[in-house]
């Protein structure tokens, strides 16, 4: 079950400037039993000012596809997004819409599916055209240069990608649910070492081809793995948003860790 904000532990300097607000989760919403939780909040402006590359932005919307994606991944999110915050770049969020009305700063273009968007207009348009609330997880500790050059690789090679269509979006991620080869094997003596090498490396030549369409959880999980901060032997498909929700288990490598939740606020 993934878990409700109150069970998480918080990391990350911007707890420093939240505002403690208690809040009511409906039942089903995050878990099965209704709950008023503890939830920090900060201003859209504050979040934009302490946030750093590999901060994840997550949203949560009540409209019909919006409640569709949830409860098909049992997620009480719809939307996920990460940060890239570079030398004296404004702040950006990188993922994946069917929206093309904010302009791709990557390419100086207007389109769907993947882009680098200027994060104040993401988050705005989210927050007030798509009436969705957010949500931002702090990455600790900070990616360094090695991992940003990565990240600008990610970013050449799969920006532009289109966004599935409701029904390939839905298979593929159906199909990303089935259990792979290590699943069987996981344990087994010599077989569990050479099947999760053999599937490593084929996720990493996988990562470095071109992608015929890309979701929003997908796209960051690509980056996020070939940043180095997570390991897995699933497909790329595996991830929905929910998976970068504090209460599921999101395979960091040590020592990263991603704090909890803190809503973000307009003002």
């Amino acid at each position: 079950m993934r878990r409700s904000p109150a069970q998480t532990v918080s990391t990350g300097p911007l707890r420093a400037y939240a505002q403690v607000i208690r809040e009511c989760i409906p039942a089903a919403a995050v878990c099965a039993y209704g709950a008023v939780v503890e939830m920090h909040s900060v201003t859209l402006d504050r979040a934009l000012e302490e946030t750093r590359t590999g901060d994840v932005w997550l949203f949560r919307g009540h409209s019909g596809p919006d409640r569709a994606i949830q409860t098909l991944s049992n997620s009480p999110v719809n939307h996920v997004g990460m940060t890239v915050a570079i030398e004296d770049l404004p702040p950006l969020m990188w993922h994946a819409e069917l929206g093309d009305k904010l302009t791709d700063v990557w390419t100086s273009t207007n389109h769907r599916g993947v882009q680098l968007n200027d994060a104040r207009e993401a988050v705005e348009r989210w927050l007030h055209r798509y009436g969705q609330r957010c949500w931002l997880r702090q990455l600790t500790p900070e990616a360094d240069r090695e991992q940003e050059n990565r990240l600008l690789r990610v970013i050449a090679r799969m920006d532009g990608t289109p966004f599935p269509s409701t029904a390939r979006l839905t298979l593929r991620w159906l199909r990303g649910q089935l259990p792979t080869t290590y699943d069987w094997v996981r344990g087994i003596p010599v077989v569990d070492g050479y099947v999760r090498e053999s599937t490593r490396r084929r996720s990493a030549e996988q990562r470095k081809g071109r992608f015929e369409s890309a979701y929003c959880a997908e796209t960051v999980a690509v980056t996020y793995e070939e940043m180095g901060l997570i390991e897995t032997e699933k497909r790329s498909n595996w991830f929905d948003p929910g998976r970068f929700w504090s209460g599921d288990g999101l395979p960091l490598l040590a020592p990263y860790q991603l704090g909890s939740e803190i809503a973000v606020v307009a003002g």
